[in-house]
């Protein structure tokens, strides 16, 4: 089949493993590592000895937190799996990584509750053209039969599921399998290959039917086997795998095999379809839109070693790349200074990377994940990649002591460029750093590394909510400043005319002197000082919204000064502004929320209770069984929305949110927001 798409048998490549949370990926990564014999005998998550999840966050929680990358060999051929974080709070990494994969093994679990989980991951694969396996693995804990277990998980797919394999059962067991291309029932064998065993007479007709199924789903894609099928002619096992990888490969169909991978069952059927089937890197190369490039690298992920310092991951899709080799594509021509093979956390320097090879380069400093990398000096064919997703979850963030404060964001840098669905924002206006992530789990296992890797011990709290303030009425005030301490004094005297604007047109500063009362050399600090109270109104915010008209005033020809008449702008603002019916303003941001629709109705309470106004929903454009929410609520109510979100649709749920506009804020909550103000302040 290697040659049938003209490459090399030995061209390498590259298979991500994606899947829902906890279906069991990086145990099928050490169940593969264990039956290639890459690895002498198979870990357990439980006894935390696997190859993959080795990083102490990964053990501590017992989950994917990051891309775990393994190459072996089976056959001749070279693999690199990439095992991707199945929470969708750690998604980032399969984003990136996905890019460049020549396929995926979709792994899940035989459970209806985790079809939504299902669903995005493969829309995913389904939108970028990347095909892929469905693997159902625990299929020993299957409560259902297959012929139920299929159907449950088609919603998931909008490309029809074929089912490659029917499990035998014997009292309520699985004992192995029959494979209805091949016609051929297998057992199961502990630690070594299943036996191939003839089939059951009891399940010879559900065999039967089974491969009648499977076949019927391919000729609906191949006229000739449809025909066939309608004269009763039985098609040549070749016809039928050909039809397998052909349909494959152009996206057609999605194959379901099965197994136990912590039991190792299945995982040699599973390796050989992928054998024969998955598409080499040519195919990737021409999918992304760089076939006939000299040369091509994709940087899938960025890591920063404790002692190799900084690796980026590539998949080379064109060309050859060797140590020395000077590379641009990133922000600078860079160096690469040594090719590494990864097994887990594990480099181990190797030689030259051609087309198909999953390598890591060393120490490409103003790489970044996402970029594309040439050999040449030549411009680089940019691969299209995902947008990073939206933040949903912020906290302020400080170093716990101020020698580490440099480092801290210098720290951050780098685990942003592991992660770039992190990010740090500065607030100015709340004097603030707030670290943004994906959910509550992402941003404690960036804190974690933070200590773990970089010895630095941070601490967070609630972001605060940037309240403004403004008035409701208008007055007329005078500020005046005069001071005499020997020699010259200072005066300054103004009139001015405070009142509302309307709600964001902001804030205006005009004058109406006459007769040069207040000489037109001076007005300009009037508005300065009119400004400088604005910082802080009589609530203790930002005022927004106010217009200021200077009217009248008065001057002395050897005091006066341009800092006296700032100070008197803003004498006249702290009297007036107090007198206008000061009001407390906060950020309501535009809520677009994405549920599965049977979760919609909960969603609509989760607004009412946030003091959200819900403007309407619509079913997702391109997502079966999925609604949009859109909705009004008050930033401060957004904090921890998405814990709320998550929970009540089974960890798939997500927001984007932007500023609409500002609100009065009245009664019990307007009084708390002061309170604290006050406390702070005292």
């Amino acid at each position: 089949m290697g040659q049938a798409q003209g490459q090399p048998a030995r061209s390498a490549r590259c298979i991500a493993l994606v899947g829902p949370y906890l279906s069991g990926k990086t145990t099928l990564l050490e169940a593969i590592l264990a039956r290639t014999g890459a690895i002498g005998r198979q870990g357990t998550m439980a006894a935390k000895n696997t190859v993959g999840d080795a990083s102490a966050e990964a053990r501590h929680h017992g989950m994917s937190v990051e891309l775990n990358v393994a190459t072996v060999d089976f056959l001749g051929d070279s693999y690199t799996f990439l095992d991707c974080p199945g929470s969708i709070e750690f998604q980032a990494d399969a984003a990136n990584a996905l890019a460049a994969c020549d396929g995926a093994i979709v792994v899940c679990e035989p459970d209806e509750k985790k079809v939504p989980a299902l669903q995005l991951i493969l829309k995913q694969l389904e939108d970028r053209g990347i095909p892929h396996f469905l693997f159902i693995n625990k299929i020993d804990k299957a409560e259902a039969r297959i012929r139920d277990i299929v159907p449950m998980l088609q919603p998931a797919s909008t490309r029809p599921l074929v089912l490659r394999q029917v499990p035998i059962w014997e009292n309520d067991i699985v004992t192995g399998f029959i494979d209805l291309a091949l016609e051929r029932a297998f057992v199961y064998r502990e630690h070594a290959p299943s036996e191939v065993i003839t089939i059951p007479d009891a399940l010879a007709d559900g065999e039967k039917q089974a491969r009648f199924s499977m076949l019927e789903k391919l000729a609906d894609y191949d006229d000739e086997l449809m025909e066939q099928l309608l004269e009763d002619v039985p098609p040549p096992r070749d016809k039928v795998f050909d039809d397998l990888s052909k349909e494959l490969r152009e996206g057609l169909i999605c194959p379901v095999l099965m197994g136990s991978a912590e039991n190792g069952n299945g995982i040699l059927r599973l390796l050989k379809a992928l054998r024969h089937e998955a598409p080499f890197v040519a195919t990737t190369a021409k999918r992304l839109k760089v076939e006939g490039a000299p040369s091509c690298a994709y940087i899938l992920k960025t890591f920063h070693t404790a002692h190799g310092g900084k690796l980026s991951l590539a998949r080379v899709l064109a060309g050859n790349f060797a140590d020395g080799t000077t590379v641009q594509g990133g922000a600078d021509d860079e160096r690469i200074s040594g090719i590494f093979t990864l097994m887990g956390q594990e480099p181990t320097k190797r030689g030259e990377a051609k087309a198909g090879d999953t390598v890591a380069f060393g120490r490409l400093d103003s790489v970044k994940t996402g970029d594309t990398l040439v050999a040449e000096k030549a411009k680089p064919a940019k691969l299209e990649t995902l947008p990073p997703s939206q933040p949903v979850f912020g906290l302020a963030i400080a170093a716990k002591e101020k020698k580490d404060e440099v480092k801290l964001t210098a720290a951050i840098a780098k685990i942003i460029e592991e992660d770039p669905s992190i990010s740090l924002t500065h607030s100015q206006d709340m004097g603030e750093m707030v670290l943004w992530g994906q959910g509550e789990m992402h941003l404690r296992v960036a804190l974690e590394k933070l200590t773990s890797k970089y010895g630095i011990d941070a601490s967070t709290r609630p972001r605060q909510i940037p309240y403004k303030e403004t008035i409701r009425k208008s007055t007329e005030v005078r500020g005046r400043h005069k001071k005499q301490s020997g020699g010259h004094g200072q005066f300054g005297d103004v009139v001015v005319t405070i009142g509302p604007r309307p709600r964001g047109s902001g804030f205006e500063f005009s004058d109406e002197i006459t007769g040069g009362v207040v000489p037109k050399n001076y007005i300009p600090s009037v508005e300065i000082g009119v400004r400088d109270y604005l910082h802080s109104g009589p609530l203790g915010f930002n005022v927004v919204d106010v217009g200021v008209c200077l009217i009248d005033g008065s001057y002395h020809s050897v005091d006066s000064s341009d800092m006296a008449f700032r100070q008197a702008g803003r004498i006249a603002m702290s009297e007036g502004l107090p007198q206008c019916s000061p009001v407390l303003l906060e950020p309501v941001m535009a809520v677009e929320i994405a549920v599965p629709s049977d979760a919609t109705a909960k969603i609509n309470g989760i607004i009412s209770s946030r003091r959200g106004q819900i403007l309407g929903f619509d079913a997702r454009p391109g997502w079966p069984g999925w609604d949009l929410v859109q909705a009004q609520i008050p930033e401060a109510e957004i904090q921890n929305l998405i814990v709320e979100v998550r929970s009540a649709t089974a960890g798939v749920g997500t927001f984007t949110a932007k500023f609409d506009h500002l609100a009065e804020l009245t009664g019990k909550i307007a009084d708390q927001v002061l309170a604290t103000r006050a406390a702070k302040a005292a």
